[in-house]
């Protein structure tokens, strides 16, 4: 088996396993900025839990090769277009990105990198045993997973392109946005069953997809509170909401976002963007039922957080009428999922 040292040295080698992106989470929690698919030099370090001065001392003495995997570096108009699209509030004249692809090829240049020697020592195992495992030639192993390759294209395709063009289509329509939200959800059924009849496929073959959720919920780990609030009130547009308000901040009397659901209920709504490991307590509910429901007069309350709720607070949630968004919901939420109270 070959030795992690020699992706130090080796290009070639290094070249050869660069598609192997996913090492990265099982390491460790790679958290991306709003945009779902990059990260900044100060991202990086943080991550192989190293000084900046390091990660751009590798940029200086490799920046083709980095460059080929998806290193770059915006300034002027591109930067300013990337920062409205993406939420950043930065007033830097440029701007250094890491694709996913540059993040593991770092890894495999890094040598004073506890974080670093992880990835590469788990990726040389993963290619071993790729290699080393009996290959099942048989006509129905190759049909079925010909099959299963079109149905999470064909799900990929629905997810990353048609239901975000349905999304954009109903922020800006007015009158026809009822028929694009039952459109929208139509598409979003095939998606689910492509996805279980994918899953059913993976247990029928006994195949097991162990690698965490991410990318979704590390976008929204890397937002700022304000940039949290904005992202939850473009999710309750693109679910039919109007008149949708960010109001977070001093004087917002506990209430980050307000509006109108789409069957003209006044929403109201509060955001949490904590740590996944800390909770929202009985406290936390009690001060936003207040709020919600005798300051604002709110027919449809939300609490939603980026880490889970205590029982307690779940049940006093469920007790005076304020619905919990926890990370899990919020995760399928974010991915397209709409939420039943909002309907």
């Amino acid at each position: 088996m070959i030795n992690e040292s020699a992706l130090l040295e080796s290009k070639s080698l290094r070249d050869s396993v660069l598609e192997r992106t996913d090492v990265l989470d099982r390491v460790k929690a790679l958290s991306l900025l709003p945009d779902g698919m990059h990260v900044t030099t100060a991202m990086v370090a943080a991550y192989f839990q190293v000084r900046v001065k390091a990660i751009r001392s590798l940029v200086i003495d490799h920046r083709p090769e980095l460059e080929a995997n998806g290193y770059h570096v915006l300034a002027g108009s591109e930067l300013s277009a990337f920062k409205a699209l993406s939420g950043i509030q930065s007033r830097t004249a440029s701007l250094a990105l890491f694709s996913r692809r540059a993040v593991l090829n770092i890894a495999m240049l890094l040598r004073d990198s506890e974080v670093a020697r992880h990835v590469r020592v788990y990726l040389l195992d993963m290619e071993y045993l790729a290699r080393t495992q009996p290959v099942d030639n048989s006509v129905h192993s190759d049909v079925v997973s010909l099959d299963d390759r079109i149905d999470q294209r064909i799900t990929h395709i629905l997810g990353k392109t048609v239901v975000p063009m349905f999304n954009a289509l109903i922020e800006t329509s007015g009158e026809h946005r009822k028929e694009l939200i039952a459109l929208r959800a139509g598409v979003q059924r095939i998606e689910r069953r492509l996805h279980q009849h994918h899953a059913r496929l993976q247990r029928l073959e006994g195949v097991r997809d162990d690698r965490p959720a991410v990318g979704i919920m590390a976008a929204m780990d890397a937002m700022n509170g304000k940039t949290f609030e904005r992202h939850i009130a473009k999710l309750l547009i693109r679910d039919g909401c109007t008149d949708v308000v960010v109001q977070g901040g001093h004087g917002d009397r506990g209430v980050d976002v307000i509006g109108l659901t789409a069957d003209g209920r006044r929403l109201v709504v509060q955001c949490k963007r904590h740590a996944p490991y800390q909770t929202i307590s009985s406290p936390d509910i009690q001060k936003f039922i207040g709020s919600a429901k005798v300051l604002y007069s709110a027919e449809v309350a939300l609490f939603v957080a980026t880490c889970p709720f205590t029982p307690d607070a779940l049940q006093l949630a469920a007790e005076t009428g304020i619905t919990p968004v926890h990370r899990g919901m919020l995760e399928e939420w974010a991915a397209g999922e709409p939420l039943k109270i909002l309907e």
